[in-house]
């Protein structure tokens, strides 16, 4: 059984910078791929940012490209997302996940039932 805890979310102003992480109780992540999605009200999860396990291999969604960058902090056994130059349309909750089943080493997964666990989610809301 694995535990994902996200934190970092909150209001902020269109430009602003922010961070939000999600650590783990019950395996080592840095072992198994990992993902970020996004749900803003009245649409679909959406793909954010995935890392490859041992994070040798990242990747952002084209409308995030440049501006959101996704890294392993192993000390802390969490990984982050650090989301600069933030717009409106990225008010959302942002959920990590996590998989845990069979995995090719180096890929990015993303679609969401690759994944087998999911955190709870934390809200991220910019203003204009």
């Amino acid at each position: 059984q694995v535990q994902l805890v996200e934190s970092g979310g909150g209001l902020v102003q269109a430009g602003d910078s922010l961070s939000v992480s999600c650590a783990a109780s019950g395996r080592t992540l840095s072992y198994f791929p990992m993902g970020w999605f996004r749900q803003a009200p009245g649409k679909e999860r959406e793909f954010v940012a995935g890392i490859s396990s041992r994070g040798s291999d990242t990747v952002v969604a084209t409308s995030v490209k440049g501006r959101f960058t996704t890294f392993r902090d192993n000390a802390k056994n969490s990984v982050s997302l650090h989301m600069n130059s933030l717009k409106p349309e990225d008010t959302a909750i942002y959920y990590c996940a996590i998989r845990t089943s069979g995995h090719i080493s180096g890929r990015v997964y993303y679609d969401a039932p690759e994944y087998d666990y999911w955190g709870q989610g934390t809200q991220v809301t910019v203003s204009s």
